[in-house]
């Protein structure tokens, strides 16, 4: 196969050969992505109870963190929402 830098082929075969090699690439990177895609989802069975309760605090915590954030912007910034008049300073 004799090529130069532009990937230019002079007969069928060359381009046949050249097209093989390309599809076997192509499948080798379609099963890395595959594998990756699957480790990234792996859903971990080794938490514990401690860990449990722990992410449930958490969420606790960022629930309770987003209620509060929501109460301030509803009292000081109502009228956005069209809960009463805008204050005057």
């Amino acid at each position: 196969m004799q090529n130069n830098n532009k990937n230019e082929f002079c007969t069928l075969d060359e381009i046949r050969e050249r097209k093989d090699a390309l599809l076997d690439e192509i499948q080798k990177d379609s099963e890395k992505v595959t594998s990756l895609w699957n480790q990234t989802f792996l859903k971990r069975d080794e938490s514990s109870k401690g860990d449990y309760i722990a992410s449930l605090v958490s969420n606790g915590f960022m629930a309770l963190d987003a209620f509060l954030l929501a109460r301030k912007l509803i009292k000081g910034y109502g009228y956005l929402f069209g809960r009463g008049k805008r204050k005057k300073k």
